[in-house]
């Protein structure tokens, strides 16, 4: 065949990817052994019947047809009340365009901020899609390690020692994946001066506020931020839409209305009768307060499980749908500790260093598995870590 674009297939480079733990446990669970799947982020439940419902209502009712390119008027401003609630800041219609999805909402933030050649700083740890995600805008990025030891907050100095003359964004996730740290307002405001002084934007990947409670910061409130801000935020994690595609971008109307055009040669708007369900959950909170009090329940039942677990350090882990365990002082390969709890124990976990180098020597626990499913996995570890030291005592 002709020759492919560089753009695509530099968009992920060649070689090992990290998910390798993760794809392994789960052919092998579909080969039929009992492998306890705690390395990826996908709810275990179904998307609550009220949104199931009003989606079949409004395929019933013929709403079948082209929408609007930044989505239909009622969603928008659904999606703008979000996120007034989300951000703290005073949010309109015109200040939101959806998208099909959160990585479509990065991937237009990426998009409307660095032209080819731009350099961005992306903290770590973070989501596996963020480098490809400039990769395809042909920019340049560095990665910014935020420490284990510091709990995972980012510090505005090693953001500052990163930049470079043609620096024009930053981008963060709060709550994070997959640490599960929540980032402080000490934290943020930090970054949020850097980025006034530099004249940078900010990309705040905040699809996980939900699950943070009353500890969720969103930059975009800090003065002077609500100008230079984009959140990036979904439906997938809040209101246990994974699989509907249903996410959303909120930043200045100027910005906004210069990406419908990016809608346009993409996705060309939404489904219809998705979108008219997203209305109603996103209008009446469906299955939102009961997610939220899902993961905080299991978070607290595998922490108290593991609590006092000799040489496993628990690091982050205050919002979100993960837990982050910090194994060095047992196995400071964490892809090897991670095959190892695979093998032994048939618990598939993901290897920290799948998320950058800030993560490595750790392993990331879903909570996307009932309580007794995380507690039988806890005692699991526990023997684990126990024989793991013995072996190698």
């Amino acid at each position: 065949m002709p020759k492919p674009s560089s753009r695509m297939s530099g968009i992920l480079p060649s070689g090992k990817d990290g998910w390798e733990v993760h794809f392994a446990a789960m052919t092998r669970k579909q080969a039929g052994e009992p492998i306890i799947m705690l390395s990826v982020g996908d709810h275990d439940f179904d998307t609550p019947t009220e949104t199931i419902e009003a989606c079949v209502k409004a395929v019933r009712s013929g709403y079948h047809h082209y929408t609007q390119l930044p989505g239909i008027p009622r969603l928008r401003a659904a999606m703008a009340a979000i996120s007034t609630r989300c951000t703290g800041v005073e949010t309109n219609a015109d200040q939101v365009i959806a998208t099909p999805g959160g990585q479509l909402a990065l991937y237009a933030a990426v998009q409307g901020t660095l032209d080819k050649g731009d350099h961005a700083i992306v903290v770590a740890p973070y989501y596996a899609t963020y480098p490809g995600t400039f990769r395809a805008a042909e920019a340049d990025f560095t990665v910014v390690e935020a420490s284990a030891d510091d709990g995972f907050q980012p510090r505005a100095e090693a953001i500052a020692a990163a930049l470079k003359p043609n620096t024009k964004a930053v981008l963060i996730n709060t709550p994070n994946n997959p640490t599960g740290a929540v980032y402080s307002r000490q934290s943020l405001e930090g970054i949020a001066d850097l980025c006034i002084r530099h004249d940078l934007w900010l990309l705040s990947d905040e699809v996980y506020w939900t699950l943070a409670g009353e500890h969720h910061v969103s930059p975009r409130a800090l003065p002077g931020m609500a100008e230079r801000t984009l959140v990036i935020n979904s439906m997938s994690k809040s209101h246990g839409m994974t699989g509907w595609r249903i996410g959303w971008l909120t930043g200045p109307e100027a910005m906004i209305g210069l990406l419908v055009s990016l809608n346009l040669v993409t996705t060309y708007g939404l489904t219809d009768f998705v979108s008219r369900a997203a209305v109603e959950a996103l209008e009446n909170d469906y299955g939102v307060s009961e997610i939220a009090d899902t993961y905080n329940g299991r978070r607290k039942v595998f922490l108290d499980a593991i609590h006092g677990l000799n040489d496993i350090t628990v690091r982050g882990s205050e919002g979100g749908m993960y837990v982050m365990l910090d194994v060095r002082a047992i196995e400071p390969d964490d892809e090897k500790f991670a095959w190892a709890l695979l093998d032994a124990e048939k618990i598939g976990a993901m290897p920290g260093s799948s998320f950058g180098d800030a993560a490595a020597g750790h392993i990331r626990i879903s909570l996307c598995q009932p309580d007794d499913v995380l507690l039988d996995a806890a005692n699991r570890l526990r023997r684990f870590a126990s024989s793991y030291r013995s072996k190698a005592a």
